[in-house]
């Protein structure tokens, strides 16, 4: 019962929340009591806080492996800005200088960061390896996993070292999270991980508040792209092409015809 309300309690404070949505509480008792899990959320239902809420709450740093160094810089940010310490997220990447990831390793040691966010590439580095080899891992949890997958729509070689690396650093509970994954992909993920016994949490990617309509395509698409487009002005939209030649085409033929386009 104590953790139950320690749990409400962590996400009032940092997170402004009153109650979690979906799966999210599950989840992360699950992740509190020690199990490798799977999560398959879709973009929007609080994949991040399956994992940030008990790192605040576990003894140790929680590293959590990103590809998007933009993405890692905003995560630390938001984090970070619900604490009155900047240390309490940090990030390990390509784009900091010796003295920043001197910083972080200090805050690291000495307790006050209880997210690591690294890229994969940074991840394998024999000096980050004998580092976080020396401070307490509390879990890892791996974002965007799909990129794990030569089967995924994003395969990165790096990511399929993490278990390796993983081995290297100190055995701890690990999560996957991904907004994108076939059964196929799942089980390659859970393979390459090791972590067959995962806990698997698949939530529904019905969005309602999204609508969605299919129309046929005519011989004359552009014409029938830029009509739709003069029917509904002042809105915006993302226009999909299958190759960059013709997103450069398009976006030009739309400029032509007055539509604020790039």
């Amino acid at each position: 019962m104590e953790d139950h309300v320690n749990l409400y309690k962590t996400l009032k404070h940092y997170f402004g929340f009153d109650s979690f949505k979906g799966d999210q509480e599950q989840i992360i008792q699950s992740l509190l009591n020690g199990h490798n899990i799977f999560v398959l959320m879709p973009t929007g239902g609080g994949k991040s806080l399956c994992y940030q809420l008990p790192s605040l709450m576990m003894g140790g740093t929680a590293i959590v492996i990103s590809p998007l160094i933009a993405l890692m810089k905003n995560q630390v940010d938001v984090v970070n800005g619900m604490s009155e310490y900047s240390g309490l997220a940090h990030y390990l990447n390509s784009s900091l200088n010796r003295a920043a990831i001197l910083q972080v390793m200090d805050d690291v040691r000495g307790g006050r960061t209880k997210l690591l966010y690294v890229a994969p590439e940074s991840l394998t580095k024999e000096e980050n390896i004998a580092f976080l080899r020396s401070v307490k891992i509390s879990f890892y949890a791996i974002d965007e996993a799909h990129c794990i997958s030569e089967w995924g729509h994003d395969f990165r070689p790096e990511y399929r070292n993490i278990r390796p690396t993983i081995n290297a650093i100190g055995n701890a509970p690990v999560i996957a999270l991904t907004a994108t994954a076939t059964d196929k992909v799942r089980t390659d993920i859970k393979k390459n991980l090791g972590i067959n016994d995962a806990l698997e949490f698949k939530s529904s990617f019905n969005r309602p508040n999204l609508y969605y309509e299919i129309r046929p395509k005519t011989h004359e698409i552009d014409k029938q792209i830029i009509r739709f487009i003069k029917q509904n002005p002042g809105k915006s939209g993302i226009i999909y092409c299958l190759s960059r030649k013709k997103v450069e085409e398009l976006a030009a033929i739309l400029i032509a015809n007055d539509i604020n386009a790039a």
